[in-house]
C-alpha cells in the first residue's frame, strides 16, 4: 500500500503536506495553508420548463432507476456512437461530489468514469485529501456519453445530459463539489470564464460550495500546474471542514 509521501511524489507534488482523514473533522483540520475562502454566490442551475415531459421524468427519477434511464437515453446524436453510458460511481451519500466534462475511449469502453491514466491520477488526488472513490466519494461527469475522439461536448448536448447531473446532485445531496476542468466549471456555474479566473474561490450550485481545479487528463500533459491544483485541493479541504463545522449541533 503506498504512502501519502508516495502519492504525493506521484502526483510530482513537494513539500509533502500532510491532512488527516476526512470523515470526523474538527477546527484543527482546517488547513491555514490553503488560500483564503472567496466566496462566489453565482451558480448555474437547470430549471424544468413546464411541458417538458423529459425533464420531469428525469427530476422524479430514484437510484433505483436512474442507470437505466441514462442507458436509453437517445436526446442527442451522442448516442449513436456511445458503446457504454456513463453514468457515475461511487457513494451515493457521499460528502464529496467530483464532476469531470465527458467520457474518453477508456471510460466509453469500461462503462466507468475517470479509469486509465487520468483516473489514476484521479485515484492519487483522492488519496492525497485521504479519499477514495469507494467511500464518501461520488464522482461523475457533465456528459454521459462519450463524443467522438474526444472533442469538446457541444452546447445542445450538455443541454441534452444536464437534467441527469442535476438529478444526481439532487439525490447525493453533496456537501462539496469539486469541478475537474473548465467544462464542467462554467456548465455548473451557468457562465463563462477561464479556469485561472475560476480556481482559488469557492463558488456555489444552488446551495453546495463548489471548488474548481484542474481536469486530470490536463494535468498529464501539463505537470507544473499539479502544484496548482494541490493548491485547489487544500481549499476543497478547508471549505469542506467549513461545510461540516457549520451543520455540527452543539452539545447539550
Amino acid at each position: 500500500m503506498p504512502t501519502r509521501d508516495d502519492i504525493l511524489a506521484e502526483l510530482h507534488l513537494a513539500p509533502a503536506w500532510r491532512l488527516r482523514a476526512v470523515r470526523g473533522l474538527r477546527r484543527a483540520d482546517v488547513v491555514a495553508s490553503a488560500p483564503a475562502l472567496v466566496t462566489d454566490s453565482g451558480g448555474g442551475d437547470y430549471a424544468v420548463r413546464r411541458g417538458d415531459a423529459r425533464g420531469e421524468r428525469i427530476a422524479a427519477l430514484d437510484w433505483t432507476g436512474f442507470a437505466a434511464d441514462v442507458a436509453s437515453c437517445t436526446a442527442c446524436a451522442l448516442c449513436r456512437t456511445r458503446r457504454n453510458v456513463v453514468p457515475g460511481v461511487g457513494d451515493v451519500n457521499a460528502q464529496w461530489l467530483f464532476v469531470g466534462e465527458a467520457p474518453g475511449a477508456d471510460e466509453d469502453a469500461q462503462g466507468e468514469p475517470f479509469v486509465g491514466q487520468a483516473g489514476r491520477l484521479l485515484d492519487n488526488m483522492l488519496g492525497a485529501l485521504g479519499l477514495s472513490r469507494a467511500d464518501n466519494v461520488y464522482i461523475a461527469n457533465v456528459q454521459k456519453c462519450r463524443p467522438p475522439g474526444n472533442r469538446t461536448p457541444e452546447p445542445a448536448e450538455i443541454e441534452a445530459c444536464r437534467p441527469y447531473l442535476d438529478r444526481q446532485i439532487a439525490l447525493i445531496r453533496p456537501r462539496l463539489i469539486v469541478a475537474l476542468g473548465r467544462s464542467a466549471a462554467t456548465t455548473l456555474l451557468g457562465y463563462d470564464a477561464t479556469i485561472a479566473a475560476l480556481r482559488g474561490r469557492v463558488h456555489r450550485y444552488r446551495d453546495v460550495p463548489l471548488v474548481v481545479t484542474y481536469h486530470p487528463a490536463y494535468l498529464l500533459r501539463t505537470l507544473p500546474d499539479k502544484a496548482k491544483a494541490w493548491e485547489d485541493l487544500l481549499l476543497a479541504r478547508r471549505t469542506m471542514a467549513q461545510a461540516l463545522e457549520s451543520v455540527r449541533v452543539p452539545p447539550a
